[in-house]
């Protein structure tokens, strides 16, 4: 028996999705506004879902405020004001900060954390419309 514990974070954080090697009217074709030289931002919901068998002393699949302190020093604390183009040092500069590529990088950074049951899901909300989710395959 499998039991899904999931936390919800939320950060704030600019961007610009940008190929260099393309022209300024090719990036405005590909990312329309995402393409803004002046960058933009959105607020990110983040949800971290683990799953496992609840402890039968606890009934804790994961202590959520034990998740939610890993969360917070592994993911909130870098991205939260952040430029993800320009602040974050794990995040390749060859690569495109969108919310697909970020849920794979939250994903790198937090299963190695995760003790005692295993990492879920990944699902980033980048709007209230559009989100990604990443199950580590």
């Amino acid at each position: 028996m499998k039991v899904y514990l999931t936390r919800r974070m939320t950060f704030n954080a600019a961007h610009k999705l940008w190929v260099k090697q393309w022209s300024e009217e090719k990036n405005l074709e590909v990312f329309g506004k995402c393409a803004n030289k002046n960058w933009h931002g959105h607020n990110y919901v983040l949800y971290v879902t683990v799953k496992g068998k609840p402890d039968p002393f606890t009934g804790f699949v994961m202590d959520a405020k034990v998740l939610k302190d890993i969360i917070k020093r592994e993911i909130t604390e870098i991205l939260d004001h952040s430029n993800l183009n320009l602040d974050v040092p794990f995040i390749p500069e060859n690569m495109q900060p969108t919310t697909e590529n970020l849920t794979i990088i939250i994903w790198q950074r937090l299963v190695s954390h995760i003790r005692g049951c295993e990492l879920h899901c990944i699902k980033l909300h980048e709007t209230e419309n559009i989100y990604a989710e990443y199950y580590g395959e």
